[in-house]
């Protein structure tokens, strides 16, 4: 099974050159740390920063510059800094060519949740629901089951939407899924994971078309 990491560097192979693209909180914000070579990508946060580059070395860091999560970050040469009404401009005029997201939950149809478990305290619901509204490209980053080893892929989510039939790839931990007018269609297993295993660990039904290769990093 991958860690957090390896979730993150094999998304990063769906980075594309000149590509402008929303991190999210979470397992997406690692997406910076594995930008393949030779490629220019612009990262965005809805806190009003445009140009992160990977994450600080311990003892390098600046409490001044973080993203959306709050997390220290290091900006490259020619990053921006703007209000909030600049960067949701930029996020609901559909200047954003990827976001990736963390979620709770994933249904057959694109549904996500990710914001909000009832009966816990939340600060808020953030940014994600102007993305989900608006990116027509929408990568998820998540582990395949919670700590009680249940599914998170489902075939409709139990939690409070954040939007709906809009997420077009899955990664986590055990697979890459991708969301078909079917539902979920099994593109890759991560090394050493079987097919048995993801399906076992699946509470919506999956695709299964011929052999299943192994991700690649």
């Amino acid at each position: 099974m991958l860690t957090k990491e390896q979730i993150a560097k094999r998304i990063s192979k769906e980075l594309k050159d000149r590509y402008y693209v929303n991190l999210g909180i979470g397992i997406p914000t690692l997406v910076a740390n594995y930008v393949p070579e030779g490629i220019s990508v612009e990262f965005q946060s809805e806190n009003g920063v445009l140009g992160m580059g990977p994450f600080p070395f311990e003892g390098e860091e600046d409490a001044d510059i973080i993203n959306a999560g709050k997390q220290t970050i290091t900006i490259l040469p020619g990053g921006s800094f703007f209000d909030s009404a600049f960067s949701f401009g930029m996020i609901r005029g559909q200047k954003v060519d990827l976001t990736i997201l963390g979620a709770m939950e994933v249904s057959e149809n694109g549904d996500i949740a990710n914001w909000k478990i009832p009966g816990k305290m939340v600060k808020g619901m953030g940014g994600a629901m102007d993305l989900v509204a608006s990116a027509e490209n929408i990568i998820v980053a998540m582990m395949h089951v919670n700590k009680a080893g249940e599914s998170k892929i489902l075939k409709k989510c139990s939690l409070p939407l954040t939007g709906v039939n809009c997420v077009k790839r899955v990664v986590t931990e055990l697979a890459v899924l991708d969301v078909t007018p079917e539902g979920f269609k099994l593109i890759e297993r991560a090394p050493g994971v079987s097919v048995e295993h993801i399906v076992k660990s699946t509470e919506a039904d999956l695709i299964i078309d011929g052999e299943i290769p192994e991700m690649q990093f």
